[in-house]
């Protein structure tokens, strides 16, 4: 795997006609990393001639607001960020969408009982802070098949406030990614794949990849922080019999500290710069220039359509 500085990935390894999707999770309000997502999205969209697939994930009904849709799909329509499908209108209609995670979890139960018929689903009540207790017993994070508290083994009977998991093993998977290069990494880096937690809530891993064979993404682009998070991803879609996407996993927006920004930082938040003053012209060139993308300058929006075209300016 390369070492990260790279910035634009060589055109002619990205799928022609692209089907890829912007996915945020309306648990708080966009900041600065999710326009320097968008630029990748529509930048490497237009590039292929491709198509963009917007969906929300709030998959996450504890953390997720309703309030958060409204303002993300405020904030995409102000910076000029308009996908092929769904309408943003369709979503702000409040209509049931397919494009909205929480508007119907059968696939993702049907998708679980795959797995349960071939044996692989288990109960599990190890909670976040087993995890930790393991940890701070053990002097380090648990790693590899299973979980603390062998589930499994103890065959629980699945109940209300009872998690699923699904057993991996020890398989690694391989990764070709776009910008980063080839590499692997286990599929079961922290444990066996959690798929429904104790409150009944289906999660990102097992949503993000039923969702984007649902909705034929070929092209997943997103962060360097779910790096880490595709090998287990790939795994999943490999047993579940998925068509497996290409990934680009792009640098991200950092704080001075070197850590990356999170939807509490309102000095970076896409609202708070819009009542600042800010244009969207600036916000897009401050996002752009973050990631190395281009010199420091506001930009229009279409010029992110030309982001990755050898003439970015």
């Amino acid at each position: 795997m390369s070492d990260g500085s790279a910035v634009r990935p060589d055109p002619g390894r990205l799928p022609h006609r692209a089907v890829t999707r912007f996915a945020p999770a309306p648990t708080g309000y966009l900041h600065l990393g999710h326009v320097a997502n968008a630029l990748y999205v529509w930048g490497l969209s237009a590039l292929t001639e491709g198509q963009v697939i917007l969906r929300i994930e709030d998959h996450d009904r504890q953390r997720c607001r309703p309030r958060f849709e409204t303002a993300l799909l405020e904030d995409l329509d102000w910076l000029g960020f308009t996908p092929d499908v769904p309408s943003l209108a369709a979503l702000r209609s409040g209509h049931p969408s397919p494009y909205r995670q929480s508007d119907d979890g059968s696939l993702y139960e049907a998708a679980v009982e795959r797995l349960r018929d071939a044996g692989l689903v288990y109960a599990c009540d190890c909670s976040r802070s087993i995890f930790a207790a393991w940890a701070q017993t053990h002097g380090r994070p648990w790693s590899g098949p299973g979980c603390p508290g062998r589930c499994r083994e103890r065959r629980l009977a699945e109940a209300p406030a009872v998690g699923l998991r699904v057993a991996i093993g020890e398989d690694e998977e391989a990764v070709d990614d776009l910008l980063l290069g080839p590499w692997s990494g286990p599929a079961a880096a922290d444990g066996d794949l959690l798929v429904r937690d104790r409150h009944g809530q289906w999660t990102y891993h097992l949503c993000v990849v039923v969702d984007d064979a649902r909705h034929g993404i070929d092209l997943v682009i997103r962060g360097q922080d779910l790096l880490e998070a595709t090998p287990r991803q790939l795994w999943l879609g490999r047993l579940l019999g998925l068509p497996r996407p290409a990934y680009l996993h792009h640098p991200l927006v950092r704080k001075p500290t070197g850590t990356k920004l999170s939807k509490s930082d309102g000095a970076t938040g896409v609202r708070d710069l819009r009542a600042a003053g800010r244009s969207a012209a600036w916000v897009l060139g401050a996002a752009a220039a973050s990631i190395g993308l281009r010199e420091p300058a506001p930009m229009d929006r279409e010029a992110v359509s030309r982001l990755f075209s050898g003439h970015p300016d």
